[in-house]
């Protein structure tokens, strides 16, 4: 069982790391991939790695920080070399439903991870919303390249997975295919191919059903993965080997 896609640096599991670790063991995580979302969180992200065997990392500007992490394509390479557990880029990508960050910013910054990513071939980790077409036409820019693209926390339509599919990514489920108003996406994750599925918490955000409303921690991946292998008709059992062996494939091959 894998985490894909947490955040370790975040509160309130950064100061309680160790009983967070405790209860993922305890549950049969054997991988957790904290992601890097700023200059600042990277500072914490390296540290983190030396905690504990089974915790992996990314290097990365989100979108909603690309306003104040200006970042080129070697910035990204020479910090992705600063680590050894450093085994993806991410997360970047475009958000335009906050617009924390400006569009054309955003797009400068995607393309620079994108570049790096390509250069070092190491898997890009995509966060995409209401930027659908945007977010394709740019990685479409690149496909001749085959860039490892993973659809971080998706939620697009049907459509936007028929697209990205056609750029050979992995889409990575989180809690919000436990919810009960996303019948829309239940039907698309359904419809995903085995061999391109991975889970996430995205924690401490997105805790899923039956602990919504409480702060996210890895170790809620066992009702994501429930959910998913209910949408697929498989057991718990066959969607984490699915999932991890999809993700040892995407990170370590």
């Amino acid at each position: 069982m894998i985490d894909s896609h947490c955040h370790l640096d975040h509160e309130p599991l950064f100061n309680n790391i160790n009983e967070i670790l405790v209860r993922s063991k305890n549950i049969g995580l054997k991988k957790l991939l904290t992601i890097c979302t700023s200059n600042e969180s990277f500072e914490n992200i390296i540290k983190i790695l030396e905690i504990d065997e089974i915790i992996y990392g990314t290097y990365g500007i989100h979108p909603h920080e690309t306003k104040n992490n200006e970042v080129t394509k070697n910035v990204i390479i020479e910090n992705i070399k600063k680590h050894p557990k450093l085994i993806g880029i991410g997360e970047t990508g475009l958000d335009f439903y906050y617009n924390h960050s400006q569009k054309d910013e955003q797009i400068k910054c995607f393309k620079k991870h994108i570049e790096a990513s390509i250069e070092i071939d190491l898997p890009i980790i995509v966060h995409s919303r209401n930027a659908e077409r945007e977010t394709f036409e740019i990685l479409n820019e690149y496909r001749n390249q085959k860039p490892k693209i993973l659809m971080h926390c998706f939620t697009g339509s049907y459509e936007f997975f028929k697209e990205m599919e056609k750029l050979n990514s992995y889409f990575s489920a989180s809690g919000i295919i436990t919810f009960s108003n996303s019948l829309g996406l239940q039907k698309t994750f359904a419809k995903i191919p085995n061999n391109k599925l991975l889970v996430e918490t995205d924690s401490p955000f997105l805790a899923p059903i039956p602990m919504r409303g409480k702060k996210n921690e890895p170790s809620y991946i066992k009702y994501t993965i429930k959910r998913l292998a209910e949408l697929k008709e498989l057991d718990e059992t066959e969607m984490i080997s699915i999932t991890s062996k999809n993700f040892e494939k995407l990170f370590f091959s």
